[in-house]
């Protein structure tokens, strides 16, 4: 076989590299007698998407065996040599003699939590059993709903259909100025929620509003690309981004404007007025991470399957309002029809008792006087 290799000052790890196999021909065999042979093309793009090599005609065999690989080894290449250009421009400052030094010195929680007063979730777990089921809601796909959960009972949001992922606004249902904080709930709990994880609100509140007291998907942990499920770090797709970089397109089904459209369904808020209201959101069932050679935010396909479910218990009174993401599983786009979507649904589930030792958690004590 004939391979033909780019030039080594060519590549960098800001290259994409794609394989295409096109047909078939005869080409002398080492005993002389002819073989089917594949054509086979190595496209490398350089971070300009300029073409810089190509590779031809392996035996059919190999080419089918390499072919038959691709679907599940290009989307991790891709994911880890390609950047669509620089994040960053190349440092200008030329390094101090003591940067490997600096660089050096390990890193230290920002928020130790060991005194954090958490919630009992074994006193949670305890009173699952037997509950009833007091009412449901299904998010239509590429749309928005809005529920409310009464303090004390527990909130399930499930796949029914297909892989989909869900973006999570919580609000107090009593005072709408009072709603979920995922900055506070990161730094306090991680990147990505789970079991055990409490949801907190808003400053000058401040207080756990959920907790979460089951997930079918707690298995998956982190995956070698650094990805996990139900972030608290991306934002919610939506209308103006998607403006800024598609050149001034208008999308209308993002979840930014789901959420406005369904919470001021519910409130009887004017859209300008509901706006406002909407927070970034717990990303249910997304898998996500950030890339390690860029810091870059990145979406994979989510590992739900239907049956799967994220549970919550409610601390207080709440109002859920939740968008059926258009991206669907985020394995590929968001903000466009072009993803595959499914419904979620949402049940409300009332225990026969309350946890042992429960009460609605008291709204932050700093007194606010910021030192005056």
């Amino acid at each position: 076989m004939r391979i033909a290799t780019a030039p080594a000052r060519e590549a960098s790890s800001a290259s994409i590299v794609v394989l295409i196999v096109i047909g078939t021909s005869q080409d002398p065999g080492a005993a002389g007698s002819n073989q089917d042979c594949s054509t086979i093309y190595f496209m490398v793009f350089n971070n300009r998407y300029s073409l810089v090599e190509q590779v031809t005609a392996w035996p059919l065999s190999i080419s089918m065996m390499i072919a038959a690989a691709i679907p599940a080894v290009m989307p991790a290449a891709i994911l880890m040599n390609r950047t669509e250009k620089p994040m960053k421009p190349t440092p200008i400052t030329v390094p101090p003699a003591d940067a490997a030094a600096r660089k050096a010195i390990g890193p230290v929680i920002c928020y130790p939590t060991q005194s954090l007063p958490r919630a009992d979730l074994a006193a949670y777990r305890a009173v699952r059993d037997g509950m009833e089921l007091v009412g449901t809601v299904v998010v239509p796909p590429r749309d928005a709903a809005t529920w409310t959960v009464p303090a004390g009972h527990f909130c399930r949001i499930v796949s029914t259909e297909g892989a989909q992922v869900g973006d999570l606004n919580l609000f107090n249902a009593n005072d709408l100025k009072e709603r979920l904080y995922t900055g506070k709930t990161r730094a306090l709990n991680g990147t990505h929620v789970g079991l055990g994880d409490q949801l907190f609100s808003n400053f000058p509140y401040l207080r756990p509003i959920a907790t979460i007291t089951h997930d079918t998907l707690d298995w998956y942990g982190f995956d070698e690309f650094g990805g996990s499920v139900h972030d608290v770090i991306g934002t919610r797709c939506d209308p103006y981004t998607h403006n800024l970089l598609n050149g001034g397109d208008h999308y209308h089904h993002c979840c930014h404007s789901n959420l406005t459209r369904a919470l001021a369904k519910a409130t009887g808020m004017t859209l300008p007025e509901a706006e406002p209201h909407i927070h970034d959101v717990l990303n249910v069932f997304m898998c996500t991470g950030f890339t390690r050679d860029t810091g870059q935010y990145f979406m994979k396909a989510s590992p739900v399957r239907p049956g799967d479910y994220l549970e919550f218990f409610a601390e207080l009174d709440l109002l859920g309002c939740m968008s059926a993401c258009p991206g669907g599983d985020c394995s590929s786009e968001h903000s466009s029809d072009a993803a595959s979507c499914h419904p979620l649904l949402v049940e409300i589930h009332k225990p026969a008792r309350l946890p042992e030792g429960w009460r609605t958690p008291a709204i932050n004590g700093y007194d606010r006087s910021h030192g005056c």
